[in-house]
């Protein structure tokens, strides 16, 4: 049985080059044109070269989003793009507008995988994909999972879930509010987060909130594999590094613990905690099992609390020595965990605790600082410092 892809997204090289080391079989990005978050860094035609070869030698694939719905002005330039960056080694385009299907397919040697934007819903409409030679689809977010296995025992299509991160409160995020709070076309790349706001009638009501809460299947991906799902997709091109290396590393472990048969309760409950400590959000599993209901959505204002877990990430070793470059506060003597990208979650106390110039130091309080430890371990590059979750 071919195992599960994890798919992780990444909005620059650092979060690419994190993501893979951290456990993902294949990342999608965005480039400067044509990708639904506008507001990501993105990719340059150099910087998907660079990235393609980096994932490339770790044997991890890259597919690139060319999902905005697309208007008239929207097509000029976007065949000569689409060679570009073919040429530069992207192993598939994820597209919303069926125009591009064709184009690509007829033109080029690469996948094309329909996005969630196309609102997908059904197994006839899998069917007519199938004979369009279409590779993948990513069904709507508001398909559950009998559907799901419907159209999986009825097709040879591959089929792309979200099992992390957060969702569009509107139909697989064919939203207008933003346009017309913002002028900003959130199916256009421009999406300001409008279903986030607050608001209120009056100044006598209690504001209330139409966001959902994110989605965590930790504790149904084993559930998801025995159904036939190609591709697990985790949300969140805009999220932190830490972010990516704590929720990849977590489904890692779960995925690779289903499939060599060792997943328990125990570990199960661990990570569940651990993927809920690193989000600042409450979550559910949406429309998996049900229509979603009260128990998936903030109807009234909520507080999110900024997460200062990420206390650092190692980017130089000498020895036992290791170069830290600092995120958030901690001190000497504090109970840490190291997570590495060998999987790995180490216990460890500061015992010492030195600025770059090698001077002793008691308390580490500037983000981005340099700062020296000694470690008696061996420890990989990219490995990352947090506040004990276990």
């Amino acid at each position: 049985m071919k195992k599960v892809e994890l798919l992780s997204p990444a909005g620059d090289l650092e979060r690419l080059k994190i993501a893979c080391i951290y456990g993902a079989d294949a990342v999608y990005i965005g480039g400067k044109n044509y990708s639904l978050r506008a507001n990501a860094n993105n990719f340059s035609i150099e910087e998907i070269k660079e990235a393609c070869d980096f994932a490339h030698k770790l044997g991890k694939r890259v597919y690139l989003t060319l999902n905005i719905v697309f208007h008239n002005e929207d097509i000029d330039g976007v065949y000569d793009y689409i060679k570009e960056v073919v040429e530069a080694g992207i192993d598939a385009f994820i597209v919303s507008d069926l125009f591009l299907v064709k184009y690509i397919k007829s033109n080029f040697s690469v996948e094309v995988h329909l996005s969630t934007q196309d609102s997908v819903s059904n197994l006839e409409t899998v069917k007519f994909l199938e004979n369009e030679l279409v590779d993948r689809v990513v069904p709507a977010r508001e398909v559950g999972r009998d559907e799901l296995k419907e159209i999986i025992d009825n097709t040879n299509m591959d089929i792309e879930v979200f099992i992390h991160g957060a969702m569009c409160t509107f139909v697989s995020g064919r939203c207008v509010l933003s346009n017309y709070f913002t002028n900003r076309d959130s199916n256009r790349g421009g999406c300001a987060q409008i279903c986030r706001f607050c608001f209120s009638i009056n100044d006598m009501e209690e504001p209330f909130s139409m966001a959902v809460k994110d989605l965590n299947m930790s504790k149904y991906i084993k559930d998801m594999i025995e159904i036939g799902i190609t591709s697990f997709k985790v949300e969140g091109r805009m999220r932190s590094p830490f972010y990516l290396a704590v929720v990849l590393s977590s489904y890692r472990r779960i995925i690779d613990a289903v499939y060599n048969d060792t997943l328990t309760d125990d570990l199960l409950e661990k990570e569940v905690k651990i993927l809920s400590k690193v989000s600042n959000r409450e979550n559910s599993s949406h429309f998996y099992f049900k229509e979603a209901d009260l128990s998936d959505q903030y109807y009234v204002g909520r507080q999110e609390v900024s997460n200062q877990d990420y206390l650092g990430i190692i980017i130089n070793r000498e020895g036992n020595l290791y170069t830290i470059n600092q995120r958030n506060y901690f001190k000497k003597f504090d109970e840490i965990e190291i997570i590495t990208p060998n999987m790995d979650i180490i216990s460890y106390r500061v015992d010492n605790l030195y600025n770059d110039k090698m001077e002793s130091i008691d308390v580490a309080n500037q983000a981005d600082s340099i700062l020296k430890i000694e470690i008696p371990l061996d420890l990989p590059l990219y490995s990352m410092i947090r506040k004990p979750y276990l």
